[in-house]
């Protein structure tokens, strides 16, 4: 009789639980799912791509995921496999590579942002250099100096860089002088920590870095628009295309303007 009656007590309290995780399961399907937005970025849009998503986070109620590195990396990243729903490149070239892969939605590609290419030395530096054909960087440079550049090889801050230069008939006598970085960001440091006396970045990235001052400013005619295309991912949800429309609006576009890019139409 008393192990009846136990055995009756464990199966009456089998059923209680049984019930109370049925209603905490139902309870915790009530709250909605907060969307998730995978953006790749390149390295210059690292503050002002993340304060913009910081206010549509809080407007939407959604969660925008950040990866910024060069957009040769990240190019490659989503030609191996990885998971994006949004893809900003910092020039066309990397954004074209994926298009005829068939790894963006051709359809959504839009052009975003400009930018300026500018001439960077530490801010203590007094050096003066006059960006026009013929300029002696080398001289510049100093006797054991090296010139920073985003690796031209495959970062679209280092290309525009070396059109620049060969635009101005100043490569040729630098070209085995620069100290070549993974991304814009980290050429900016080598000049950052002087480590470098003279760096070629975006006038965005200068603007973000008090250790630095903008020498110059490349004539815009001296390299291929410095612009930034953004598309969607072929299996991207609703969401990242609400978030891609976002982004070419105004409120997006004040924040942009403010760090220095200018909106393109």
């Amino acid at each position: 009789m008393k192990g009846s009656r136990m055995r009756r007590r464990v199966a009456s309290l089998l059923v209680l639980l049984a019930g109370t995780l049925a209603g905490l399961v139902q309870a915790d399907s009530a709250v909605p799912v907060r969307p998730v937005i995978t953006v790749f970025a390149a390295a210059s849009l690292t503050e002002s791509l993340g304060e913009v998503a910081r206010r549509y986070e809080a407007a939407q109620g959604v969660t925008v995921k950040l990866s910024v590195a060069a957009s040769s990396v990240l190019a490659r990243q989503i030609e191996s496999g990885a998971a994006a729903d949004l893809f900003i490149s910092a020039d066309g070239a990397w954004m074209d590579y994926l298009e005829k892969r068939g790894l963006v939605q051709a359809a959504s590609r839009r052009d975003l942002l400009g930018n300026r290419l500018v001439l960077v030395a530490p801010a203590g530096s007094s050096v003066v250099v006059d960006l026009r054909p013929g300029v002696d960087l080398a001289a510049a440079l100093g006797p054991s100096g090296r010139l920073a550049i985003a690796e031209p090889d495959g970062v679209p801050a280092g290309r525009y860089a070396v059109a620049a230069l060969r635009a101005l008939g100043a490569w040729q006598a630098v070209e085995n002088r620069t100290v070549r970085a993974e991304n814009v960001r980290a050429a900016l440091a080598f000049v950052a920590r002087a480590e470098a006396p003279l760096g070629v970045v975006y006038a965005t990235d200068a603007a973000v870095e008090p250790r630095v001052r903008v020498v110059a400013t490349f004539p815009a005619d001296s390299h291929p628009p410095i612009v930034y295309p953004a598309a969607l991912m072929p299996a991207a949800s609703p969401a990242a295309a609400a978030f891609l429309a976002w982004l070419a609006g105004p409120e997006a576009g004040a924040v942009f303007t403010a760090a220095g890019f200018s909106v393109l139409k």
